[in-house]
């Protein structure tokens, strides 16, 4: 197998997973847009069909490679649409703009986060209690994606 072909390919695998994973976590294109042909069912193909797609979209130069440039406008692309969707959801006024009230959110108060890594209830978190903590979100982010 030729190396372009076999980067292609492993390229085009990457981008496949992400998509799976994105979509696992909510991130991503939904489950009709997935559905290509709209029969109830995700095959292996459409989702290769997907990566592909995504793949020639961020090869902007059409030489069947991502290079640095092409990676990092495609995250950049990635970045400013989170943004925008940021900004739509929790600007309460419509002003265009964010302030520290618009920010704070239940799911993100630093307050409950801390109380929740303070596990002796000293006041300050210990490596070990941030270490526990870290292993406690990751088990529940790879639950949370397993079970989707």
């Amino acid at each position: 197998m030729k190396s372009t072909t076999y980067i292609a390919l492993v390229a085009t695998i990457a981008l496949g997973v992400s998509t799976v994973l994105a979509m696992a976590a909510n991130q991503g294109p939904d489950f009709g847009t997935l559905d290509t042909d709209a029969n109830g069912e995700i095959t292996m193909q459409e989702l290769q069909a997907r990566a592909a797609a995504r793949f020639d979209e961020a090869d902007t130069n059409a030489d069947g490679f991502l290079d640095q440039a092409e990676i990092e406008a495609r995250a950049a692309a990635r970045s400013g649409d989170r943004a925008t969707k940021m900004i739509e959801r929790m600007d309460a006024n419509a002003d265009g703009k964010l302030s520290p009230q618009e920010m704070q959110n239940k799911r993100r108060n630093p307050a409950r986060f801390f109380e929740r890594m303070d596990a002796d209830n000293n006041g300050a978190i210990s490596e070990a209690e941030f270490e526990e903590a870290r292993a406690k979100m990751q088990d529940r982010r790879a639950k949370r994606i397993n079970k989707n």
